[in-house]
């Protein structure tokens, strides 16, 4: 798919990683960016007037239904809908500063919100003629967790089994599903954790280099090695990510 000329719906593109990818993509697209600050949102505004701009908070289904709904009556074609906004914490359920009320925010917000909102805008992705893309921001951890952040991982492991059945369900009409699995990136997200991050500039650039390439599922950076080390031999890398942070 060539990068130029299309309208691309992207999740949390007010920082991290979202933001580098507005960044590279801003001037050539019509770029369509939800975020939950309405003040991140205006700085994004103010530095780039072309884009257009949705209040969204991705842990409340109906806003999401409601900015959904706004969206496609807005917009009745797009061409690539990035799914790249998620959250992580950290304790452990034995730690004392868990709290079970975060479970279903972190759930919401990487896993169902994707499902509704890929729902709702099935009608402007899918045209007769019309190529589009659903592209699911995830990580290694859908494949192997760490010990931390169990719910982060398992809803990285249901958006990857997510992405597979779409691919089926898709087989007959215009949409490609693609996955982007990443390392540990250096983000706000992952502040003061792990070690040997790729930047966000980076994670951004090899996003879109695997969109525009239509890669199925792209492993980028040391995601790649751990993928072979899973396939080759389980055990280590099962015993690799027990203790390690890769995102």
């Amino acid at each position: 798919m060539r990068l130029r000329d299309l309208n691309i719906v992207i999740t949390g593109g007010t920082s991290g990683i979202g933001r580098e990818i507005v960044d590279q993509l801003v001037g050539d697209n019509q770029l369509i960016v939800m975020g939950r600050s309405v003040l991140k949102l205006a700085d994004l505004k103010h530095l780039y007037p072309g884009i257009r701009t949705y209040v969204c908070d991705l842990s409340d289904l109906a806003d999401v239904k409601r900015a959904g709904e706004q969206i496609l009556k807005n917009h009745t074609q797009i061409d690539v809908l990035m799914n790249n906004a998620a959250v992580q914490y950290t304790p452990r359920f034995l730690d004392d500063d868990f709290r079970f009320e975060k479970i279903e925010y972190e759930i919401t917000v990487n896993f169902t919100a994707i499902c509704v909102l890929i729902a709702l805008l099935l009608p402007g992705l899918r045209h007769k003629g019309h190529r589009a893309i659903i592209l699911n921001v995830s990580s290694v951890l859908g494949m192997v967790p760490k010990t931390n952040s169990a719910v982060y991982c398992a809803s990285k492991g249901a958006l990857n089994i997510l992405s597979q059945s779409l691919r089926y369900q898709f087989e007959q009409t215009d949409i490609r599903v693609l996955q982007a699995v990443l390392p540990l990136v250096e983000t706000p997200m992952t502040a003061g954790r792990g070690k040997g991050k790729i930047s966000a500039a980076s994670a951004a650039s090899s996003i879109l280099s695997g969109l525009e390439k239509e890669v199925s599922d792209h492993f980028i950076g040391m995601a790649k090695y751990l993928r072979l080390i899973h396939y080759i031999f389980p055990p280590l890398a099962r015993k690799i990510l027990k203790g390690g942070s890769p995102s």
